[in-house]
């Protein structure tokens, strides 16, 4: 085919095109598992509750070398929730 043929700029357009699906699935769960956090693993922290645990610690680390009386403390975070945070980080095993 010539260089500038219509045709190959299409062949060409197509091929991008049937990459570009894949490689955007691909870099939106990349995007998703770099994004994941701790706090989404327990039982009953919805997006409320995570943010008001990032706001007084600032991170998923500082949440897990919390006690449990800091956790009790924080507005919104009842003692049973504080429990299970407080077991998720501190469990043997």
């Amino acid at each position: 085919m010539p260089h500038r043929d219509p045709v190959l700029y299409f062949v060409q357009r197509l091929r991008d095109e049937a990459h570009r699906s894949p490689s955007a699935r691909i870099a939106a769960r990349r995007k998703k598992d770099i994004i994941k956090n701790p706090l989404d693993e327990i039982e009953g922290i919805g997006p409320a509750r995570k943010r008001a645990l990032l706001q007084h610690f600032g991170s998923a680390k500082a949440v897990s070398r919390a006690s449990l009386a800091d956790l009790t403390a924080i507005p919104g975070i009842s003692d049973a929730m504080a429990q299970l945070v407080y077991d998720h980080f501190n469990r043997a095993g």
